[in-house]
């Protein structure tokens, strides 16, 4: 890597190290209050907010829920939200606050963006800024931005209720923790990131096309450049680790991302929550060790798939290295492989950016992952195959590293013949179930589509050779992972990949979110049992170590044969 992009991370690392803790003892305070008993932070500004959205939607905060409750709650809501915001992007072409004269999106479009969106995937298969109208990208998608994330970062609290609490069947109230979060996480954070972002020359106004003349010389043509309320979605897309962009260029593009110090802090915005959420995790659980352990595993992998993707970047194109003027030159990529680059951002920031974006359910971008060298691909690509545990979407994240936990215990467990436990709960039979329901609804979803895809011809849309094979696997892998990020050589504006990506969607959120959620529940049930020194530590290095080996295992056996079809053997080409 570049000595400008290891300061960089060296500058990202110092500020998360900062800032990470006492957001991380703030979301513990706000979601361990009980309502009506204790007083949590804020409650001055945030308390009479929160009571006013009580009263309007008929809400008892007092009541709590079964997780069968809780999981219909979130499906009801995220169910009206894919309607709600498929009508409006349906509807956009007769809407006001339209001031480039947007057409609706088609059946098949709009299905796709509404499920992409209300899922926290953010897939845009549309530019956004001649496709999306103002009203659309404020009303529809920076909410959608703001109240996914919400509900992720609500079902991880109720999975860490189950870890707590013992003998009762209530994880609390969804409604309760989603306003919680939007009014006292979200929509503060968002607005501050807001005006740093466009102190920075961010733009935000409501203004369509201003049309301007190109200063080519001796030519008489014109370009549009097209404004809108751009930091307003910038700030919860990537706080909320969405990733759709107001441009299509995403932060490539420097009306989102203008100068180093916005990249840099777009960087720590999608780290910020995740990492934040395992410390709240830690103040729960009345035991810090145990958040130091999945924070060391979450962030073992995020360095090394992000060192991976620079490394690769920096280093630029064999094949272009092998040519030359004459047998006795060749070419040095001194700036590393710059196709699909920004020369502001450079090949190792592409890198940089790459492993977060993916280790999160973010998605955003600021160089064209098609572009990436085979082994640049390949790092992201695999980062989202973990399951995006590392550190994973704001809540889900969190969710699904300590699913792989529960596993990493039986295993253990098996080894050692004594009954798993973790955190005093005991692992059995109906958690083991649980968790293979949710550990194989994303593989089914992205290896069923893919294969498919590439059976059928309809759906040949994608490159000749292993490249191909890759775009189809990164773009499913991005759809069921609810990343959003794409391999932008292939076309996947077709009713085909619209509606199948919209369903790899809808299975990579509920049929992982629901069964979490199932075993928060079952486990809330148990009593507590007490450690004996046949009880396996996990607060310790060693279970570091078996919890990372454990993922890296997983995702090795379901996806191994798949990538050495595509990025390994186009790199093995090379």
């Amino acid at each position: 890597m570049s000595w400008q992009a290891i300061l960089q991370a060296g500058a990202l690392a110092l500020a998360l190290f900062i800032t990470v803790p006492p957001l991380g003892n703030y979301l513990a305070a706000v979601y361990g209050a009980r309502h009506g008993v204790d007083r949590a932070p804020g409650e001055r500004v945030f308390g009479p907010v929160e009571r006013l959205v009580y009263r309007t939607m008929r809400i008892d905060p007092r009541r709590e829920q079964r997780w069968t409750a809780y999981a219909a709650s979130m499906l009801a809501f995220s169910m009206v939200s894919v309607l709600g915001l498929y009508l409006l992007v349906r509807l956009q072409g007769s809407l006001p606050g339209n001031p480039g004269h947007r057409p609706s999106m088609s059946p098949a479009g709009a299905f796709n963006t509404a499920i992409s969106f209300v899922t926290n995937t953010n897939w845009q298969w549309y530019a956004g800024e001649v496709s999306a109208s103002h009203l659309i990208q404020m009303l529809g998608l920076a909410v959608q931005n703001v109240v996914s994330a919400a509900a992720g970062m609500a079902v991880a609290v109720a999975l860490i209720r189950g870890v707590v609490r013992a003998g009762t069947n209530q994880l609390g109230n969804f409604w309760v923790d989603l306003v919680r979060t939007v009014v006292r996480v979200l929509l503060p954070l968002c607005l501050v990131f807001s005006v740093v972002l466009v102190s920075q020359g961010v733009v935000q106004n409501l203004r369509g096309d201003r049309v301007v003349a190109t200063l080519d010389s001796g030519a008489s043509t014109t370009q549009h450049i097209p404004g809108g309320p751009v930091a307003s979605q910038e700030a919860p897309k990537m706080l909320g680790t969405n990733g759709g962009g107001f441009y299509n260029a995403n932060s490539a593009h420097p009306f989102e991302n203008p100068n180093p110090l916005t990249n840099l802090l777009e960087i720590w915005a999608l780290l910020l929550i995740p990492f934040a959420m395992v410390g709240a995790f830690g103040r729960l659980v009345g035991d810090r060790r145990q958040a130091k352990v999945l924070a060391l595993v979450m962030a073992g992998i995020l360095v090394l798939i992000t060192s991976l993707a620079s490394f690769a970047e920096q280093s630029g194109n064999p094949r272009l290295n092998a040519l030359g003027v004459d047998q006795s030159m060749s070419i040095q990529q001194s700036g590393g492989n710059l196709e699909g680059k920004e020369v502001r951002i450079g090949a190792a920031g592409c890198g940089l950016f790459a492993g977060p974006t993916t280790g999160t359910s973010t998605g955003a971008v600021n160089c064209a992952h098609d572009s990436m060298t085979p082994l640049g691909g390949l790092a992201p690509m695999v980062h989202m195959m973990f399951g995006e545990i590392s550190p994973g979407g704001v809540g889900v994240g969190l969710m699904g590293l300590l699913i792989y936990a529960l596993l990493a215990v039986f295993i253990a467990g098996l080894m050692v013949g004594r009954t798993p436990e973790y955190l005093g709960k005991r692992i059995q039979a109906a958690e083991m179930k649980l968790l293979t329901l949710y550990i194989l609804a994303m593989p089914l979803a992205l290896l069923g589509f893919a294969a498919t895809a590439v059976v059928l011809r309809s759906a040949h849309t994608y490159q000749a050779g292993p490249h191909g094979l890759s775009e189809v696997l990164y773009n499913y892998a991005s759809a069921a992972n609810n990343n959003g990020s794409a391999f932008g050589g292939q076309n996947t504006a077709t009713t085909w990949y619209m509606s199948t990506q919209g369903v790899a969607m809808l299975i990579g959120r509920f049929f992982t979110i629901v069964p979490a959620l199932a075993i928060g529940g079952s486990l809330a049930a148990k009593p507590k049992v007490p450690v004996t020194a046949g009880t396996m530590p996990t607060n310790t290095a060693l279970f570091a170590g078996l919890l990372a080996g454990v993922a890296v295992i997983v995702a090795g056996l379901t996806f191994f044969p798949a990538l050495a079809l595509g990025p390994i053997l186009e790199h093995l080409k090379l």
